[in-house]
């Protein structure tokens, strides 16, 4: 599941991503990336991983699809997690994702949330 959070404000977008995300999860959550891209032009975001455990396979090409369309509009992510392989992806997620990408430990929420603001 990919809920937004409701610390989220107009050019920051934050996301708790939980249990097994599926393609449906990725319809849900690109039409509201895109509106927003559409409304502000560039994004920041955040994306709580403290709860994902993975992605099913149907879900990769949506994932991929996804970090295709809007690297060049997501300037900043921010991902909050506990463990060492989300701080891993994090490298991934900078070329592919977005203009910049840094991991938080989940004990920094509030400095991710900072960041990704700035």
């Amino acid at each position: 599941m990919i809920k937004e959070l409701s610390r989220s404000s107009s050019k920051v977008i934050g996301y708790k991503v939980s249990g097994t995300i599926t393609r449906e999860d990725y319809e849900t959550f690109v039409s509201q990336v895109q509106a927003l891209v559409e409304q502000e032009g560039s994004i920041n975001m955040l994306l709580d991983l403290e709860e994902f455990e993975w992605e099913k396979v149907s879900a990769w090409g949506a994932d991929m699809k996804f970090g295709h369309d809007y690297h060049k509009k997501i300037a900043k992510m921010a991902i909050v997690g506990d463990k060492k392989w989300e701080k891993w992806l994090t490298k991934l997620v900078d070329p592919f994702y977005a203009s910049q990408a840094k991991y938080f430990h989940t004990t920094d929420m509030d400095a991710a949330w900072d960041w990704a603001c700035k």
